[in-house]
């Protein structure tokens, strides 16, 4: 949530600015601004709405050529969407943006109004930027360093002080940041989606330490001011791919890039008929005597973690538990080394993740998380990282990540069958060969995009919906109701489908849409005995599987028939149709698919 660019050098940065937050625009947000340094002053215009809305404002701005400055796009939390809320904010010396919550901002802006500062905006960043003016005496790493002490939450900072013209201040506390050093200047963002056009070598900028921009360069120090180089990184996937390459939506675009983004993450990994993590440096001993696994995740993410729990307890017979991140911390789990802990995230910096990671990695669990973010914090903490390579993704909507992060549990659960002996080489070939059977099935899905829109356009006008499924089916069902549900606005609930008849049935009424999932052949009757149920109270029933459905014609209403595969793999076919259901649903009814309100794509606060 939130985005953050800055730049100091050699180039007008106005145009610079605005362009890196109409790139961060898929993070979600409310409101944008930016400050440029001009001499002995600096220009600030910032509004409600949409970064095109900044862009003519600065089009009809007089005078706001400058070759420093910082721009942010704001998701509201403290204070409504307003302009006085909008970044950058200014105290004293200091021109600031942020990133995250500052937990004791009222501490602090009580202990500041002493002092004589009264904010003007509603949020916790104006009390940030306050408390910094106050400890500032002309040494940057001073006031930064008591700050940083006095601080508690997530926070990414860049800051202007008024008497260091040319220079960018940053450091971090959870919030994510990323630098760029060129020929040109010096770039920072919370994203590297927004410095693409300008480097693809990178480098994540460690927590507790100060980064210090100049128009030559970037140096990175330790609180206690002493210099350290930065890792440097390199982005693996080309510009071209955070853009729409002539898809109507992101969203769209990435749906279609499953099939790639599935063989790059499986592919590589199975070999003779096993899962070889050797190239991730992952070692064979995180497996070994492992009793219990525990998920956890947030949002899709957690579903990626129910289709692993199914997978794992089903056919390797160990206990897994899959936990909300945001509870996690909170119910005091119980942990030990012979605990395997898997922490799910597209981003590798989701808050309440990070939380769970660093409880699990206090109390001797072992640690694995599954990201597609190289250097991200949650990857950097986990004892190994098993990477996604999935590119980026920029719809708010997880759609190829969801994909990529269940191929991660399958992998982690071939892996674990065959260091636990749970397995013979025979039944490991057989499961790698139906794994990747079951990955080429999503481009003759893909190709059913004409059914499924038409299908979608019997639906589109629906106040609610209802996804029913069955063992595996039912962790898909969860995800594609949240598709649903993100994006289209359509009230939709996932149901275990035998749980229907205990409450949720007095909710199906005449023309109900009803996505029945059925890729389990030995629960397919059960199944459709629900089915009938809400047949018979005038549900629309709209069946997606892999299944011979031909004796249960007249039971539903569409059929959405994905190729056959393992039943143990029945999650990549039906997940790509539910996806396309969602998406073509979505633009029936008008909204952005891309953007839906109230979301962000990386959520970094609790």
């Amino acid at each position: 949530m939130c985005g953050i660019i800055g730049f100091t050098g050699r180039l007008q940065v106005a145009d610079i600015l605005i362009g890196g937050l109409e790139r961060l625009e898929y993070r979600g947000y409310d409101s944008a601004g930016i400050a440029v340094r001009q001499n002995d002053a600096t220009k600030i215009i910032k509004t409600t709405g949409k970064v095109a809305e900044l862009r003519k404002k600065a089009s009809e701005t007089d005078d706001i050529e400058g070759t420093c400055g910082i721009g942010h796009t704001r998701w509201a939390t403290h204070g409504g969407v307003t302009d006085i809320n909008a970044h950058p904010h200014v105290a004293g010396k200091v021109t600031l943006i942020h990133n995250g919550i500052i937990e004791n901002y009222k501490e602090l802006s009580a202990a500041l109004k002493d002092k004589g500062y009264t904010a003007v905006s509603e949020t916790d960043t104006e009390v940030a930027a306050m408390l910094i003016d106050s400890l500032y005496d002309g040494d940057p790493f001073k006031a930064l360093k008591e700050a940083d002490q006095q601080l508690a939450g997530a926070y990414g900072f860049c800051i202007m002080f008024e008497d260091r013209p040319g220079e960018i201040y940053c450091m971090r506390n959870a919030s994510p940041l990323v630098a760029v050093s060129t020929d040109d200047g010096a770039f920072i963002a919370s994203d590297m989606v927004a410095l693409l056009p300008y480097s693809k070598d990178y480098f994540v900028v460690p927590e507790e330490h100060i980064v210090v921009m100049t128009p030559d360069g970037i140096k990175l120090y330790t609180m206690d001011q002493e210099e350290v180089a930065p890792k440097m990184l390199h982005v693996d996937w080309d510009t071209t791919a955070a853009q729409k390459g002539g898809y109507d939506f992101f969203m769209q675009k990435e749906i279609f890039e499953q099939p790639e983004a599935l063989k790059n993450t499986v592919m590589p990994r199975l070999h003779n008929g096993r899962a070889d993590f050797s190239a991730d440096n992952i070692s064979d001993d995180i497996f070994k005597d492992i009793n219990r696994v525990v998920v956890t995740a947030c949002g899709t993410a957690m579903h990626a973690g129910l289709v692993g729990r199914h997978l794992i307890e089903s056919m390797l017979r160990i206990p897994v538990t899959v936990e909300l991140s945001s509870e996690f911390r909170y119910m005091n789990p119980i942990l030990d080394d012979h605990t395997l802990v898997i922490v799910v995230t597209q981003s590798g910096e989701t808050a309440d993740s990070l939380a769970a990671l660093r409880l699990a990695n206090e109390r001797g669990a072992k640690t694995i998380s599954i990201v597609n973010v190289k250097g991200s914090s949650i990857a950097r903490e986990s004892d190994y990282v098993l990477y996604t390579h999935a590119g980026p993704e920029i719809a708010v909507a997880s759609t190829k990540a969801f994909s990529v992060q269940c191929a991660g549990m399958y992998l982690i659960a071939l892996k674990l069958a065959e260091i636990n002996n749970m397995m013979t080489a025979e039944e490991m070939a057989a499961y790698c060969d139906a794994f990747q059977a079951a990955i080429d099935t999503v481009a003759p899905v893909l190709e059913m995009d004409e059914q499924i829109k038409g299908i979608a356009e019997k639906i589109k006008d629906t106040f609610s919906a209802f996804y029913l499924g069955r063992s595996l089916d039912y962790a898909i069902a969860c995800e594609g109701s949240l598709k649903l549900k993100e994006i289209s606005y359509v009230n939709s609930e996932a149901y275990s489908a035998g749980e229907l008849k205990h409450g949720t049935i007095s909710l199906v009424t005449e023309g109900v849409p009803i996505i029945a999932i059925a890729t389990q052949e030995n629960v397919l009757p059960k199944l459709m005995a629900n089915v009938e149920e809400v047949k018979a109270r005038g549900a629309h029933v709209i069946m997606v599987t892999d299944k011979d459905m031909s004796s249960y014609e007249g039971i539903y209403d569409d059929l959405i028939q994905v190729p056959n595969v393992d039943d143990r793999f029945g999650t990549f076919g039906v997940t790509v149709a539910l996806q396309l259901l969602a998406y073509h649903v979505t633009v029936f009814r008008g909204y952005d698919v891309d953007q839906p309100r109230n979301l962000a794509k990386s959520v970094t606060v609790e």
